[in-house]
């Protein structure tokens, strides 16, 4: 039987994966209707993230207001300026710019605006797009596992916390390890493929006409732009201050009448009102704007996810104590493969950590295990089907950036893979020393 409920659950994973976009989570609620009223499994202790559905809709709610008002225009503006001082380091350059830009919002769905920048400014100094275009997209993901405001660190954090490690111990080990990794991404990516000049498809393009240079362009910034980004960065300084006040190892607030995450859901929802109120924009346009679509996808993707698999956990979880358990006490990083498999079919760093953390730390991973693999949730880019990534390819119209005949031969690869793995390895070394 529990094979059966193995496969069901696994097939509507794939099935959501097939849709693709919100058709995860849609799939999700089709699975919990099959494995409860066909095969009878219990749902009553199933777990439903409801803070983490929360805290992504408040979240992007703040993002979505500072897009309107043009303050996502001015970042990108800021970020063009930026690469284009040191064209020649683009392949290190540009994943700073996406991992801070995920670090600082929240989601990885910052890319999009700058990917053509990164692509542009490649292919004006003759360097393969390809390059700086993967480990971007990888770097864009895996910041997703250091930001303060991401609903995957927030609900991590929060089953940490009965095991003693704070909010902030976990963003200590987390910010360093995965930007250090994105660095050593970025220099395996810079000697990825052959040079743009003796690629054949980008001479093929070249012959045919195929190929512009757009050059500088100047962007036309809403004078509200700075006034929203200036709000929104001061409310992600208060979650994190607040957060440090009310946490037992500084614990300058004693029994706090205001909870993180409720903090980080009224801080941002306040932000939102504050950009609408000092800005003057029409508050209607607000779930208008690209990247609050992009979050009420994510909000269902995680609920049907976390649902599904929260059903089958619960419903197995002393066999899988015992078969998994003994595993994971010998061999503690084979955690990490679990969860980048499971991110590759659940396509979001906080439906994998809602899905699968828990289960790992009731099983009795040791929390240094649970937070040097943490990282692993983000291989997104494995499977050649995620919005920014596909994003990157159509963007950059040298053909350096294409995806080959056998699914995983492209350029995310390998970059990713290594971004990972050092991030893992990293978290076990300074993990240990921190913890």
């Amino acid at each position: 039987m529990v094979a059966v409920e193995l496969f069901v659950v696994l097939a509507f994973i794939y099935m959501g994966a097939r849709i693709g976009g919100i058709g995860i989570g849609l799939a999700g609620g089709a699975g919990v209707i099959a494995l409860s009223l066909i095969l009878g499994m219990p749902t009553k202790q199933s777990f439903i993230p409801i803070d983490v559905i929360l805290i992504i809709m408040s979240v992007i709610t703040a993002i979505a207001a500072m897009q309107v008002a043009g303050g996502m225009d001015w970042l990108v503006e800021k970020a063009e300026n930026f690469l284009r001082k040191n064209p020649k380091q683009i392949t290190f350059y540009a994943p700073i710019v996406t991992y801070l830009m995920t670090l600082m919002a929240g989601t990885g769905h910052t890319a999009f605006s700058t990917l053509p920048v990164i692509a542009e400014v490649a292919k004006e100094q003759g360097i393969r797009p390809s390059r700086p275009l993967s480990i971007a997209v990888v770097a864009s993901q895996i910041a997703i596992t250091a930001s303060p405001i991401s609903a995957a660190v927030v609900f991590f954090s929060g089953i940490l916390e009965p095991l003693g490690i704070g909010y902030l111990t976990l963003l200590a080990i987390c910010i360093p390890t995965t930007f250090v990794a994105c660095m050593v991404g970025a220099f395996v990516a810079n000697f990825m493929g052959c040079e743009l000049k003796d690629d054949p498809e980008y001479q093929d393009r070249l012959a045919k006409g195929l190929i512009k240079l757009q050059g500088t362009k100047k962007r036309e910034i809403a004078p509200t732009a700075k006034t929203a980004t200036y709000i929104f960065l001061a409310a992600i300084a208060l979650v994190v201050t607040y957060a440090a006040a009310i946490s037992d190892s500084i614990g300058l607030i004693d029994n706090p009448t205001l909870g993180r995450n409720e903090a980080i859901m009224t801080f941002m929802l306040a932000a939102a009102a504050l950009i609408v109120f000092f800005t003057k924009i029409d508050a209607s346009d607000i779930p208008s704007a690209p990247t609050f679509r992009s979050g009420m996808t994510a909000c269902v993707c995680v609920l049907g996810v976390a649902w599904l698999g929260s059903t089958f956990v619960n419903g197995h979880v002393d066999g899988i104590k015992e078969v998994a358990g003994s595993l994971l006490k010998d061999y503690p990083w084979m955690l990490a493969l679990v969860l980048f498999f499971a991110s590759m079919l659940l396509y979001s760093q906080g439906a994998t950590t809602v899905a699968l953390m828990p289960a790992a730390l009731a099983i009795g991973v040791a929390p240094l295990t649970a937070i040097a693999s943490f990282a692993a949730v983000s291989a997104l880019f494995v499977l050649p089907t995620y919005p920014t990534l596909l994003a990157a390819v159509e963007m950059d119209d040298t053909g350096s950036t294409r995806i080959g005949n056998l699914v995983f031969n492209h350029p995310f690869f390998v970059p990713g893979v290594v971004t990972i793995a050092t991030s893992v390895a990293l978290g076990f070394v300074v993990g240990g020393i921190m913890l």
